[in-house]
């Protein structure tokens, strides 16, 4: 933890691999103390290890270590005394050798006391995979899975040992979907408990079990009202084969009365949901369900409990994201896309007004407290750091708090290029320079592609890091194109459904104008994606050969096939329509049926356990590449995900891009990476 990460390190892919990472914020109820998760390298070096350290709400101390737990922590939430709670997997240093049997190694809920030592609260037999507390009563809301057909506790065990001595493994679905992102959805199913912390300890036993059979949504689940009387979570409710489920919010009273529905409403989904100080009311974001014809489209509410629904701020013209309602209940604080940029605003619940918190930046992880704001902030040229605002003070720039992790300089500079496309609309970059680039010396230019589609590039990237690239020399352009937010919903509009149009001209213009300048060389360009990018990647190779090489990583390829297979059909029909019933427009974006116009050298990558885009787009992509004669490689991950999430594998990963763009762009011979 010691020294400062400077330019420089950015050459060394070891060096960013050992760069402390942070997420996660928790706020104490007197606003005291500040706990955030400090992920580094476990010592073996083969993956990142969250550890819980206290941050300085003052900014004047250095930031201090509180768990050193070998299998790591998270989800750090305080309990109204003070007390810290969070997730963990460590062993139980109490247990006796013999207790526990299987459950030892799943993640169990710990507390750590204002004073004293942290200690193991409750681990069942599945693990517990999410904790909140209620902010007044102290009581607490877990998320722990059982099986369907059992109830929680003695009798789930008792089948789950019976699968595992039969050797039974398969899972009978009767509802949709059975996969998300890199997991299989079930046998076990997620439970919602609730139960207090006498002294530090939960009897496992005093649990009441508030959902017999949760929606395997791991996403965005449930909350427990500030009195500890009302659980709120989202449930899917099947509206047509065609058209996939809408979510809904139930009401459920922890003293084991019945519950009710609380928010249905035809054409919408709830999400984000959180309650008011006073526990009469939640805000959350309701979504107007996306169809082939418009995209989705957020909006902030309020739900009283009687299951009124009052629209908030109907004239935010951006997509609003994860509330957070002040402790006097006066605002309602939350953040959106805007411009490159991720603030924070705040919504006067009395009068409307709305003001911008911050000026720059992008913020995650928002809490609230009684005198001032606390976030993470990051941007395109700054990874996470802790922050803290002042609550009513429009664009502010926060006080920067002392945490681990801190980058000092880098490998070059970031400004901004824009360009006004055929239909009037301005589409925007962030362009990264290289340290040097002159018009003497200008610089090799890659097109980096975000993912999403609906986001954009607003803050800093582990995964798609574009100073790795300028401190070797490149200039990264990171565009928004039509499908980005923070530009209000006509720009989504502008390309919804029709991803190889308008997103794809808008990629080009941008770049146009890029090459233009002096210190950028024309005659060296390569294009890059993942995810949507990896499609526009895709896209590109089979429009135009003006660029020298393209990468694409975890890549939508054949839209047909893709439709039927990714984990979230029903999200996909939802835009670009039924292959059988919309077959032109699934025929009019599918980049595979243009495979033989392709000339360009590419780089495809994909991993086996990614079930958002799944392997077989790589696969079949790969195929096409090499029966066309396409110059191509394939660098397959057994082991990883829609995301290449180890440090190998991610080192591995920049090394393989770095030796194709310096054979293909730079002219130099072809290196391969020493471990492939």
């Amino acid at each position: 933890m010691s020294g400062t990460f400077q330019a420089d390190d950015f050459a060394d892919l070891s060096a960013i691999a050992a760069l402390p990472r942070l997420g996660s914020l928790a706020l104490s109820a007197d606003g005291t103390r500040l706990v955030t998760v400090v992920a580094e390298l476990s010592p073996d070096g083969k993956t990142w290890q969250g550890a819980l350290w206290e941050v300085d709400p003052t900014g004047e101390r250095p930031a201090r270590r509180l768990t050193h737990g070998a299998k790591g922590e998270s989800n750090p939430v305080f309990t109204p005394d003070g007390a810290l709670l969070f997730l963990s997997a460590r062993p139980d240093q109490e247990a006796k050798p013999a207790e526990g049997g299987k459950a030892k190694d799943k993640t169990a809920l710990w507390v750590l006391p204002p004073a004293g030592e942290a200690r193991e609260v409750f681990r069942p037999g599945r693990g517990v995979e999410r904790v909140e507390v209620a902010k007044q009563s102290g009581t607490l809301l877990l998320t722990a899975g059982a099986h369907p057909t059992t109830e929680f506790g003695e009798a789930d065990e008792a089948l789950r040992k019976a699968r595992e001595d039969a050797g039974v493994t398969g899972i009978l679905y009767d509802s949709y979907p059975v996969r998300y992102w890199d997991t299989d959805l079930g046998p076990a199913y997620s439970r919602l408990l609730t139960g207090t912390l006498p002294d530090g300890r939960l009897d496992a036993a005093d649990l009441t079990d508030l959902r017999p059979a949760a929606t395997a949504r791991l996403d965005d689940a449930a909350t427990i009202s500030p009195d500890g009387r009302w659980v709120v979570h989202t449930e899917r409710v099947d509206v047509s084969p065609s058209y996939g489920p809408r979510v809904r919010l139930r009401l459920v009273p922890t003293d084991g009365s019945p519950g009710r529905v609380l928010a249905d409403v035809e054409g919408h989904s709830f999400m984000q949901v959180t309650f008011l100080p006073d526990s009469s009311a939640v805000i959350a974001v309701r979504v107007h369900d996306s169809t082939p014809e418009r995209p989705w489209r957020n909006a902030l509410v309020r739900i009283d409990l009687d299951g009124t629904v009052t629209e908030l701020a109907p004239d935010f013209a951006e997509e609003a994201e994860h509330p957070v309602v002040s402790p006097d209940g006066a605002a309602v604080y939350f953040t959106s896309s805007l411009r490159g940029h991720q603030p924070i605003w705040r919504l006067d619940l009395a009068t409307g007004d709305l003001i911008r918190l911050t000026a720059t930046g992008a913020y995650t992880d928002v809490q609230v407290g009684e005198h001032h704001v606390y976030a993470l902030r990051h941007a395109v040229n700054q990874p996470s750091r802790p922050v803290r605002l002042e609550p009513t003070e429009p664009e502010q720039t926060p006080l920067v708090l002392q945490a681990p992790g801190a980058v000092e300089s880098l490998p070059g500079t970031l400004t901004e290029v824009e360009t006004v496309v055929e239909d009037g609309r301005t589409v925007r970059a962030w362009l990264v320079l290289p340290e040097g680039a002159s018009a003497d010396r200008p610089a090799p230019l890659l097109l980096w592609v975000h993912g999403g589609p609906v986001m954009s590039w607003s803050g800093w990237s582990w995964r798609w890091n574009p100073w790795l690239m300028a401190a070797r020399g490149y200039a990264v352009l990171l565009p928004d194109p039509a499908l980005s937010t923070g530009y209000g919903p006509e720009f989504i509009a502008a390309g919804w459904g029709s991803w190889g149009a308008k997103p794809y001209t808008d990629l080009m213009a941008i770049t146009d104008v890029t090459v233009q300048r002096d210190d950028i060389d024309e005659t060296r360009t390569a294009a890059m994606g993942g995810s949507f990018g990896g499609y526009m990647a895709n896209w590109i190779a089979t429009q135009t050969d003006r660029f020298k090489a393209i990468v694409t990583h975890a890549s939508l390829w054949h839209l047909d096939a893709f439709t039927g297979t990714t984990d979230d059909s029903y999200y996909w029909i939802r835009e670009m329509g039924d292959p059988l019933r919309q077959e032109e427009q699934v025929r009019a974006n599918s980049p595979h049926l243009r495979v033989a116009d392709i000339r360009t050298p590419m780089l495809v990558i994909h991993g086996d356990k990614d079930y958002r885009v799944p392997i077989g787009e790589g696969q079949r992509l790969y195929f096409d590449l090499v029966r066309h004669g396409v110059p191509a490689k394939f660098l397959y991950y057994p082991t990883e995900n829609h995301w290449i999430l180890t440090p190998g594998n991610a080192k591995l990963w920049y090394e393989t891009i770095f030796s194709f763009l310096a054979e293909h762009v730079l002219g130099e011979p072809w290196q391969r990476p020493d471990l492939v």
